[in-house]
């Protein structure tokens, strides 16, 4: 393996450090695919790390045993999040889209990779960005949607509330009914908003409504029905951010009977694709808070679907 540090956005005003990870055989005469890794919501480092975890680095080392290079990088809202909120409302286009496409931009641009068969690894909030990253210059060989949604992000921050809610008991269940019910209010007239009024309504740490409903407008089911590119989904069947119910079993039913689409569900693995310490959305500590790796039959079918859709190419 091989590691190149990287700089994402070089010259702009908000360059984000990475790293392009190659297999030891990969060279110009010999190159390889590879992938773009894409953040879920919040400030990211480039490994993806929440509080033990790292699923970016673990999915970059293990796609390169498997002959994939990889490219991650530090999310925007991460490394440069003070700057942002000061220059003005934030989006998903300035905090990932832009610099996905970027990062895309410079593995086309690495002699040991194949430009054509450059793919899409959207995590959580990156697989519900990444059809439409795909569409607005990304232009990947095929998309990996992991742990993701085809619910809008406001649908998906209510559920997670309300499953918080059925969770608790006594005065912290008071407390958070009242929180709930106050989201439910300020989320309730999203959809007929001007994008000037939605601008004006602060959601929490600087983010308005605004940043919701610019991506409720660009939803992925649209991307996703329109599109003919392979596509792998895969989720843990112990995740409780996102449900098998309302969220893997949603894109079966929007995506039914298309040939172009795969699959994968993973008995026992929570959000970040290791073994649930854990299904109880309360746990979150304790469920990200000891370290775990993603094991080999989630890296093994990643890198098994990227060459077999390489070898179509």
């Amino acid at each position: 393996m091989i590691e190149k540090k990287i700089v994402v956005g070089e010259g702009t005003e908000f360059p984000l450090n990475g790293i392009l990870t190659l297999p030891d055989a990969a060279s110009p005469g010999a190159p390889v695919p590879a992938v773009v890794m894409v953040h879920g919501s919040g400030a990211s480092n480039m490994d993806e790390k929440v509080m033990k975890l790292t699923p970016f680095k673990d999915l970059a080392e293990g796609l390169a045993a498997r002959g994939i290079a990889s490219i991650r990088y530090d999310k925007r809202s991460f490394a440069h999040g003070r700057k942002m909120l000061k220059e003005g409302d934030v989006t998903v286009v300035s905090e990932t889209i832009e610099d996905a496409v970027l990062a895309a931009g410079i593995l086309r641009e690495e002699p040991s990779v194949d430009p054509g068969k450059i793919f899409i690894i959207g995590h959580s909030m990156g697989a519900m960005l990444a059809p439409r990253i795909d569409a607005e210059g990304g232009d990947f060989a095929g998309l990996i949607l992991m742990a993701g949604t085809p619910r809008t992000l406001d649908e998906v921050m209510m559920g997670q509330n309300e499953d918080v809610l059925s969770k608790v008991k006594g005065l912290t269940r008071w407390i958070v009914k009242k929180q709930v019910a106050k989201l439910e209010k300020t989320f309730a007239p999203l959809h007929e908003m001007t994008d000037e009024e939605a601008k004006k309504v602060k959601v929490g740490g600087g983010t308005t409504l605004y940043y919701f409903k610019e991506m409720a407008v660009h939803p992925a089911a649209d991307y996703l029905l329109a599109g003919t590119k392979p596509v792998l989904i895969m989720q843990g069947d112990k995740d409780f951010q996102v449900s098998v119910e309302k969220d893997f079993n949603a894109y079966k039913t929007l995506l039914k009977n298309r040939p172009n689409v795969a699959f994968r569900l993973y008995e026992g693995l929570n959000h970040a694709f290791v073994p649930a310490i854990s299904d109880n959305i309360m746990k979150v500590k304790q469920e990200y808070g000891t370290e775990r790796h993603i094991g080999d039959e989630v890296i093994g079918d990643l890198a098994s679907w990227i060459h077999a859709q390489a070898e179509e190419i």
